[in-house]
This record gives structure tokens, C-alpha cells and sequence, in this order.
């Protein structure tokens, strides 16, 4: 794990959280007052990922950036299933620990399908989404081998993914890269140590091994289909799409589609020179259009 007071160089430099409910030391930051805004992380990133989000957005609401567990401040327990379900029930321990409603929740990456599987059993919890790279798993759209399940499966069938994944504190720019990381002028020796920290050994490595299979061997379909006679509750709720176009993890195509599905005619912003981590490739433009749309619903 992470140091609690670890601030990489001031690029983090939040009050760190703790919620231990879960079974297991869960990190988040708590920062504002006001309605909550709570913004979940992907694979193989955490809540550092939001860093430049949370100052403008905590001036008129509460931020809340918990990392799940096995990335980022959070502990990575060796005897936990990592699967979608077993992310989506800490999610919700912490929500009701923290007594959290009127949510808007920002979701990229493994935190749309996190947080809609929340939103979907918790309706009363969530004002709207806003989802940024990533999909519901609810919009029966059929994802592609994008270059990222690409390169998962020819590792997964050789048996070298743990190796690879697992040395996640040398090579996380280059698996971001071929995820879709655009901006590398964001790349220094704090962020290099930021997005490194979480894994310094293969067996802090276990949560960013296993999210990729959860969905590249069907593990997670299950739980969704648990899901769809709650659909509902997800089509009520105002939601907005923010879209990367150069995402290489999820295909723009399919985030598209799977979102319009749901919530047809709802705003869907397409970014031209953004890839799959957008909060990396164009914070001021995503945070623009988070204050929009919590301004406009």
C-alpha cells in the first residue's frame, strides 16, 4: 500500500480517508460540502486519476474519489475475489457508511459498470451520471477486441499476463498507452511514481490482473443479467456521455452505442484528441462538462 501521507510532489495532496467496513482498508477523499459528486476509477489507475477535478468541483459540492480495492491507497487483500460484483459491494458499504444521496456519479473505465450496477439497485441514492469513457454493460451492445482485450488475451493465452500485469510499477505507461493515454505531456517523475505506486510487488498487482479477465473470459455476465430487470431505474436518471475518440480500451462506437441504448436522445460529447483516460488528455474540457451538466439537470 501507499503511504497515507504520500502527496507525490503536492500533485495529491488530499486528506486521506479510510473505511475499513469492507473487510478490507478502503482508501477515499472526502473533500467540499454540498451535494456529492463521487468519481470512480479503472483499470489500472485510481483516484489520482480525478486530481485536477477534485479543487473546481469541491467548490460547490462534496468530492468523494474512493480507491477500489487493490488499487491506489486501498489495500489489495490476497484472499478477495476480484470480480465486478465483489467492487460493486464495497461500493455500496461505503455509500451507505457515508450516508451519501442526491449522487452525481462521474464513471470511467470498470467505474461505469460500478457505479450503474449501483445506480441501478440504488435509485434513490443517485441524482445522474456522467459517464466518461466507459459503458453501462446494460445498452446489449457487443464489444470489440479493441487493441487493449487484444493484447489481455495473446498474454492470457501465452500465461505471461501476471508477469506483465504484475510489473505494473515499471510499465504502467506503457499499458496506459496501449489503453489509450494521448497526452504525454502530462508524464513526469511524480506521475510516473503516482500510477507506479499501488504496485510494487505482482501481489499488489492482483486487482489490475484480474478486472481485465472479469470481462475478457465473461465472468461478469451474470451479475449484469441480475441487472436488466432494473433497467428502469437507470433510464430515469439524467445521464451525459463523454467520449475520447481515441479510446483503445473501449471502442468509441460501442461506448456509443451501449449509452444511446438506455438513454436515447441524452447528450453524447465526443473528444476528438482524448483517448480512453480523458481526465489525463482534456481535465478542463471533462470538468466543463461535468459543471454543465450538473448546472443543466
Amino acid at each position: 500500500m501507499i503511504d497515507a501521507r504520500e502527496t507525490f510532489g503536492g500533485t495529491w495532496p488530499y486528506q486521506p480517508h479510510f473505511f475499513e467496513g469492507g473487510g478490507f482498508r478502503m482508501h477515499y477523499v472526502d473533500e467540499g460540502s454540498g451535494d456529492p459528486i463521487v468519481c470512480l476509477h479503472g483499470e489500472p489507475t485510481w483516484g489520482y486519476l480525478y486530481r485536477r477535478f477534485i479543487p473546481p468541483l469541491a467548490a460547490s459540492h462534496r468530492v468523494i474519489v474512493p480507491d477500489h480495492m487493490g488499487f491506489g491507497k486501498s489495500e489489495t487483500p490476497p484472499n478477495r475475489e476480484y470480480s465486478l460484483e465483489t467492487h460493486v459491494e464495497n461500493f455500496i458499504k461505503l455509500v451507505e457508511a457515508l450516508d451519501l444521496t442526491n449522487i452525481t456519479l462521474v464513471i470511467q473505465d470498470w467505474g461505469g459498470l460500478i457505479g450503474s450496477a449501483f445506480a441501478l439497485r440504488y435509485p434513490d441514492r443517485i441524482k445522474r451520471l456522467f459517464l466518461l469513457n466507459t459503458l453501462t454493460g446494460y445498452g446489449n451492445a457487443t464489444p470489440g477486441l479493441t487493441p487493449w482485450f487484444q493484447f489481455v488475451l495473446n498474454h492470457h493465452r501465452a500465461g505471461t499476463l501476471p508477469e506483465v500485469l504484475g510489473h505494473l510499477n515499471v510499465n504502467i505507461l506503457s499499458v496506459m498507452k496501449t489503453q489509450g493515454l494521448e497526452n504525454l505531456s502530462v508524464v513526469d517523475a511524480d506521475w510516473l511514481a503516482a500510477y507506479g505506486a499501488p504496485f510494487t510487488t505482482k501481489e499488489e498487482c492482483l486487482g489490475a490482473i484480474e478486472f481485465p479477465l472479469d470481462a475478457l473470459l465473461g465472468r461478469i455476465q451474470p451479475y449484469l443479467a441480475e441487472g436488466f430487470p432494473l433497467i428502469d431505474n437507470l433510464k430515469s436518471k439524467p445521464a451525459m456521455l463523454a467520449v475520447g475518440m481515441k479510446d483503445r480500451a473501449i471502442a468509441p462506437d460501442t461506448q456509443i452505442a451501449d449509452f444511446s441504448a438506455i438513454w436515447p436522445g441524452r447528450p453524447i460529447i465526443k473528444i476528438p484528441n482524448a483517448g480512453h483516460f480523458s481526465q489525463e488528455d482534456a481535465p478542463d474540457t471533462v470538468i466543463a462538462l461535468i459543471e454543465l451538466f450538473i448546472s443543466s439537470t
